[in-house]
């Protein structure tokens, strides 16, 4: 868990949601809300369900997770935002503003803490889960290459 930068985070029968995270103190952290990552339903949630992949994208592990709120303005947000806002890639302007921009906007800063066993390697299934892809009108064909001259074959 110390190595996440991403976590595919389900909420109730929801589908899992692949959302940028930060691993501090023994939980992640995710930031959401408006001019950040969607993540349905998990700021009003109370528990979630985390899945972690390694670096290949095999799954490593998935646990059920309790969710908290850190809300601006208590001691847990003024020691957790700037550290999470520090990790935050692409961010505009310096981490203060980033962490006061979050409380501004009602951003959510979300702990997830493991809360309870992992799911044991016979509980995981042995298939990719994948699903086929959706149709969709935007496919065209493809057309043959142009070619400059003649092509002579000996």
């Amino acid at each position: 868990m110390k190595k996440a930068a991403v976590a595919w985070v389900s909420v109730g029968d929801g589908p899992a949601t692949a959302l940028w995270c930060v691993p501090l103190e023994g939980a992640l952290f995710v930031v959401s809300g408006p001019g950040e990552q969607s993540a349905p339903g998990l700021a009003e949630a109370t528990g979630a369900r985390v899945t972690l992949r390694g670096d290949h994208g095999g799954r490593i592990v998935t646990w059920p997770a309790r969710v908290t709120r850190v809300t601006p303005g208590t001691p847990a947000w003024e020691t957790s935002a700037p550290l999470v806002a520090a990790k935050r890639l692409n961010a505009s302007g310096p981490t203060a503003d980033l962490v006061a921009r979050w409380a501004a906007d009602g951003c959510a800063l979300t702990r997830l803490v493991p809360d309870g066993t992992p799911a044991a390697g016979a509980e995981l299934p042995d298939g990719s889960l994948a699903e086929v892809p959706r149709d969709a009108p935007v496919v065209r064909t493809t057309r043959k290459p142009f070619r400059l001259h003649r092509v002579r074959r000996r």
